[in-house]
């Protein structure tokens, strides 16, 4: 039986869309979801992460926050090759997040030993001769908490406004499950937590010139075939999002009316994703 055209267009659209996310060239799949992932179907954490914009905005968001940490982003410029790939880093981490919170435990669990591997063999040296390390409990518990606010945040703005205080600190009890089997301490379990340990945490923040080109390279990365429009609409909005002091140390200046069509551009991809993607 012949398809109806909007079908065809929603196959097409989502085909793109995991084009994007997947190293076709090398045969990779899409994550396969499973009844028996670490988490629950329609539990906070597989809400949040199911939105394909909101998540492209929150990690966005939530790299230009990491990049401020002088750990992790020495570590990013001594052993990646972002200068050169950085959709390919992008999409990497979002395959770590899909796996981990969308595929079989025991594809979850190994996804997580891959990354403890690949930390294990990150350190150096800051440029005043301080020694740093990717299994740093401090430093991984600043990525965990920038990945689960700007997430989260990017949920509320684009997909659930109204999504209740109990589903949002279920999310972050059940996105601390991943942080601690990477090895962040402390890791927050609740909204209010997770403020508090931003409060904290940004005592060990720092400005320069290194964080300032790794957050441009971020925001002018475009995935292949992506439109400039889409993507810079999705950098706009992943700096409207940002708080105000990581906005200054970036030296990113607040959006203003950019903001505006920004928005109503990236609610408008953002709807549309979950329709092909048949998401509530």
């Amino acid at each position: 039986m012949p398809r109806s055209p909007l079908e065809l267009v929603r196959r097409r659209l989502v085909g793109k869309v995991r084009g994007v996310f997947n190293d076709v060239a090398s045969g990779q799949r899409p994550v396969e979801v499973s009844d028996e992932a670490l988490f629950e179907r329609d539990s906070p954490i597989r809400m949040v992460h199911s939105g394909v914009v909101s998540m492209m905005v929150g990690g966005i968001r939530s790299l230009l926050l990491q990049m401020l940490h002088p750990h992790a982003l020495q570590g990013v410029l001594d052993h990646s090759d972002f200068r050169a790939d950085m959709h390919g880093r992008l999409r990497r981490t979002a395959r770590f997040i899909a796996q981990t919170t969308f595929a079989h435990r025991d594809e979850a669990m190994a996804a997580i030993e891959r990354v403890n591997r690949i930390h294990a063999q990150v350190a150096g040296l800051l440029p005043g001769g301080v020694p740093y390390a990717a299994t740093n409990p401090r430093t991984l518990a600043w990525v965990h908490v920038a990945e689960a606010t700007s997430f989260l945040g990017a949920y509320l703005a684009y997909v659930r406004p109204d999504m209740p205080a109990a589903d949002r600190d279920e999310y972050f009890r059940q996105f601390a499950i991943v942080a601690r089997a990477l090895g962040a301490d402390p890791v927050p379990e609740t909204q209010g937590e997770a403020a508090r340990l931003i409060d904290e945490l940004r005592a060990d923040l720092a400005t320069s010139e290194a964080a300032r080109e790794v957050a441009r390279l971020v925001l002018d990365q475009r995935p292949r075939g992506t439109p400039i429009a889409v993507q810079r609409a999705l950098g706009v909005a992943a700096v409207d999002l940002l708080p105000p002091y990581a906005r200054t140390m970036l030296r990113l200046e607040r959006p203003g009316r950019a903001a505006l069509p920004a928005r109503l551009a990236t609610r408008t991809m953002s709807e549309g994703l979950r329709w092909a993607f048949r998401q509530r």
